[in-house]
C-alpha cells in the first residue's frame, strides 16, 4: 500500500486576540503518521525555518486544530473557528488520514491555552 502524501498548510497562531498568525506551506506530508509526530516534526521544522520571526519559532505550540479543507466551507472567523472543536481539534493518538487531514487541508497550530482564554472571551484587539 502506498503512502498517502499531502501538501498541508499550518498556520501558527500565536495570538487569537491580536490576530497574529503566520502560515508556513509542508509537503510530501505523511498522512499515515500520527498527528504526535506532525507536531513533534512542525516544532523542529520551525525553530531552523529560515524567514520565519524568532517570536513564532519559540511559541509553545501544543494543538492543531483543522481550518479549512480543499473544496470546503471556509469559516468567517479570521483566525480559527471556535465551533466544532470535538470533530476539528485533532487527537495525538490518531492518524492525520484518521483525524480527517487531506491533500490541502489547512491546520492551526496553537498553545491550547490560549486558545481556551479566548474561546471564552471573543474579543480581538486591533
Amino acid at each position: 500500500m502506498a503512502c498517502e502524501e499531502a501538501v498541508l498548510t499550518v498556520r501558527l497562531v500565536r495570538s487569537f486576540e491580536h490576530r497574529n498568525f503566520k502560515p508556513v506551506v509542508f509537503q510530501n506530508v505523511s498522512l499515515d503518521q500520527t498527528v504526535k509526530a506532525f507536531i513533534a516534526f512542525v516544532k523542529n521544522d520551525i525553530t531552523t525555518r529560515p524567514g520565519l520571526p524568532p517570536p513564532f519559532k519559540k511559541h509553545a505550540y501544543d494543538t492543531m486544530k483543522i481550518i479549512h479543507q480543499a473544496h470546503g466551507a471556509k469559516t468567517n472567523e479570521l483566525v480559527v473557528s471556535l465551533e466544532d472543536d470535538d470533530k476539528l481539534l485533532l487527537r495525538e493518538d490518531t492518524t492525520l488520514k484518521a483525524a480527517g487531514v487531506a491533500n490541502e487541508t489547512e491546520l492551526a497550530f496553537f498553545w491550547k491555552e490560549d486558545y481556551e482564554r479566548y474561546k471564552a472571551n471573543p474579543i480581538t484587539m486591533w
